[in-house]
């Protein structure tokens, strides 16, 4: 299983917009990306530092591997 790094939300939302997500709203403490095609909507926490469980769940609801998204950044 492949490390994943220590990033913040925004990193992650950015790294996301890099595959075509696009920011639907960002309300409160939640950014959340949506790709149309094919659709999938994403909620990352705008937090300064993610858990990697929270990271690992986001990279899969985004339908990439972790491999896709380590090159992301």
């Amino acid at each position: 299983m492949t490390m994943l790094p220590r990033i913040s939300g925004r990193e992650c939302a950015k790294a996301l917009e890099a595959v075509g997500f696009y920011v639907k709203r960002h309300q409160g403490s939640h950014i959340v990306l949506r790709r149309d095609d094919p659709f999938a909507q994403v909620i990352v926490p705008d937090h300064r530092q993610l858990d990697r469980g929270t990271l690992r769940g986001i990279i899969r609801h985004s339908e990439l591997s972790v491999d896709e998204f380590l090159k992301l950044l």
